[in-house]
């Protein structure tokens, strides 16, 4: 099964029937919303999104809006994705957490940028087949992680930067711990099922900063038992 996974990923990267599509969402929805990093805008133009959505969603995949992936999650807005990339400010080089893998298109985003990507997933159910595509998609500088991200991933810390995925009702201490000094975090705080405000945290010597960005919609982030 996993051998028929590989080689229908492998046709569908050969024929790209939404390679215009993509270029469109990158010009219109993203780079006319003044996202201007160009290595966010490259990853953009490169990562097949339509690879991410469920197949019978896979029209939708270059519209200007999330879509649901299963279990309650959904894949972001390309626009919020490309946002909160540009914002933690990848570069080669860097080392990346991400919390919320889901499908696992931010984690291949931020992979085309970064040396690694470290990203946790709580649903067992989302975590494996977003490993499997992200292997069969080549992406070797990617691990992911089945755990509760709330405790993030102490072991391969710290970090350059932080994607939060998910609302939290507060800034997790142990997510703040773990930014490398100078390092940035960005993450959607606020109640859940509610309107959140992307926060970016900023690590500074013993200082942390924190600044409220936009109003914005992510499903709650979720914790274990």
């Amino acid at each position: 099964m996993r051998m028929l996974v590989a080689f229908l990923v492998a046709v569908l990267l050969l024929s790209d029937p939404f390679e215009a599509a993509r270029e469109k969402m990158v010009r219109t929805q993203i780079a006319a919303r003044d996202v201007a990093d160009s290595a966010t805008l490259r990853a953009m133009r490169t990562v097949q999104r339509h690879l991410f959505v469920p197949e019978t969603r896979r029209d939708a995949a270059y519209d200007d809006r999330p879509l649901p992936i299963g279990y309650g999650q959904t894949i972001s807005q390309p626009y919020i994705v490309a946002y909160m990339t540009e914002l933690v400010k990848p570069r080669r080089g860097h080392r990346v957490l991400e919390i919320g893998t889901g499908s696992g298109y931010q984690a291949a985003v931020l992979a085309e940028i970064v040396d690694s990507v470290f990203t946790i997933e709580i649903i067992t159910e989302l975590a494996k087949p977003a490993a499997d595509l992200l292997k069969n998609l080549n992406y070797n500088n990617v691990v992911v992680k089945n755990a509760d991200g709330y405790y993030g991933w102490k072991e391969k810390g710290p970090f350059d930067a932080i994607v939060v995925t998910a609302a939290a009702e507060h800034i997790p201490p142990p997510l703040v711990e773990q930014l490398k000094e100078g390092g940035k975090m960005i993450i959607p705080v606020g109640t859940p099922f509610f309107v959140q405000t992307l926060t970016l945290v900023e690590k500074k010597g013993k200082e942390v900063s924190t600044k409220s960005l936009i109003p914005v919609r992510f499903v709650p982030l979720t914790r274990g038992q």
